[in-house]
């Protein structure tokens, strides 16, 4: 097999790799997140993954 154009090099020209773009993947990762960030207060409750997505459910549920 040939020579890997994947290798990691020792030293990179800066000038060679381009001008970055801000924000190119923005739209991208807008729609493929979902974070939510719980109160400290209820961390407590809710542990983890697990815990918050049982939680949901049961609501979600209830309601019906």
């Amino acid at each position: 097999m040939g020579k890997s154009n994947d290798e990691i090099k020792s030293e990179y020209n800066l000038k060679s790799l381009g001008k970055g773009v801000r924000g190119k993947y923005y739209e991208q990762y807008q729609k493929s997140t979902n974070i939510v960030v719980i109160e400290p207060g209820l961390s407590d409750a809710f542990p983890n993954t697990k815990a918050v997505n049982d939680a949901l459910r049961e609501v979600l549920e209830n309601r019906k």
